[in-house]
This record gives C-alpha cells, sequence and structure tokens, in this order.
C-alpha cells in the first residue's frame, strides 16, 4: 500500500476529471491540485494519529469509511455533496484549514476557495482508502500511524511534514517531492 495508488491509475484519473469537471479547471490544473492535496490530507491524519487521535480516526473508519465510495467513485463525485470531506477537514486541519487550502491553491496555481473545494472532495476518497486497508487488516493505532507512515515514504519518526503548521514538532518530508514539499516548505515558514 503506497501513495502511488492514489496517485496513479485509473482511481486518480477518475479524481483528476471529476474535480476538473467540478471547478471548471483544465485537467492538468486539477492533477497538480490532486497530486499535492492528497500527501497533506494523509500527513494531516498523520499528525493527529501521532498526536493521540488515532483511536478516533479508526472509530471514523469502521463507521463510516469502509473503502465502498472507492467503488464508485464517479457517483460520489457528481453527487456534488462534500459536506462530509468538510468535515473531515476540520477534524484534520482545525482552525489551520484554510491557511493550508491557501497555501496548496497558491502552489497549485488555483485559488483558496477552489482548493479548498478540491481538499473536501478528495478527504472522504482519503479516508475510503483508508477505510478499505482497515476491513481487510483491522488496524490499531500503531497500525494506523504506521500505515500513514507508509503512505507517506516510510518516514513516521516524531514530527511529520505539517507540524510546524499544526502546532509544533519538526517538518520531515516523508518522502514527498516537488510541489507538495514547495507548498509544506511555504507553510511551515520555509521549513522543509
Amino acid at each position: 500500500m503506497d501513495l502511488s495508488d492514489l496517485l496513479k491509475g485509473g482511481i486518480n484519473d477518475q479524481l483528476v476529471g471529476g474535480v476538473a469537471q467540478q471547478l471548471g479547471i483544465g485537467n492538468e490544473q486539477a492533477k497538480t491540485a490532486v497530486s499535492a492535496a492528497i500527501p497533506v490530507i494523509l500527513s494531516g491524519l498523520q499528525k493527529n494519529a501521532n498526536q493521540g487521535g488515532a483511536e478516533g480516526i479508526i472509530n471514523a473508519l469502521s463507521k463510516g469509511h469502509d473503502g465502498s465510495i472507492l467503488d464508485n467513485i464517479s457517483g460520489f463525485l457528481n453527487g456534488g455533496n462534500f459536506s462530509d470531506g468538510n468535515s473531515i477537514l476540520g477534524h484534520v486541519f482545525g482552525n489551520q484549514q484554510s491557511d493550508v487550502a491557501n497555501a496548496l491553491g497558491k502552489s497549485s496555481g488555483i485559488n483558496a476557495s477552489q482548493m479548498a473545494s478540491i481538499m473536501a472532495i478528495l478527504a472522504p476518497i482519503v479516508m475510503g482508502y483508508l477505510g478499505k486497508h482497515n476491513s481487510q487488516n483491522t488496524m490499531n493505532a500503531g497500525g494506523l500511524t504506521s500505515v500513514l507512515g507508509s503512505l507517506l515514504g516510510g518516514n513516521n519518526q516524531g514530527g511529520n511534514i505539517l507540524g510546524s503548521l499544526l502546532g509544533g514538532g519538526q517538518s520531515n518530508s516523508g518522502g514527498l517531492g516537488g510541489a507538495a514539499m514547495d507548498i509544506l516548505g511555504n507553510l511551515l515558514g520555509g521549513k522543509k
């Protein structure tokens, strides 16, 4: 299980096309935004899990994010109700949700409102991806942090790449590169 499963192949093609259609942006711009947002959402989840929120995340995976969303991504994207995504993002990023969307948007060449919408679309899909893994391999808190660490490149030490933004800790790359690291560097005040 690694991040490339979400960033490549059929699922990603559906995500990019759906995001482009929902927001009226080009496929390349949507692809850049999706590729930047997914690692940041995962990093936020990892930070929460490392700070004692793993059981809450696992509970959410068990109760509402079992992975079935992955079986009908086009239906979800065409449904247009992304309130669950906004709720997830509120839990993950708290009062810094708009800061994250603004920084990701600048890096991706879209406005903060569009990026907030993209993140709301992606959050339930990311949770569904984790939920599918959980339904196949029931995770405990340590298992969740391990899975998140492996998705982000296997670097699961102390702080994470959003540590400074979300309340202290050391940032590390977690195996991310390119646009995501540029975004995170900006979010973290130039630290990478």
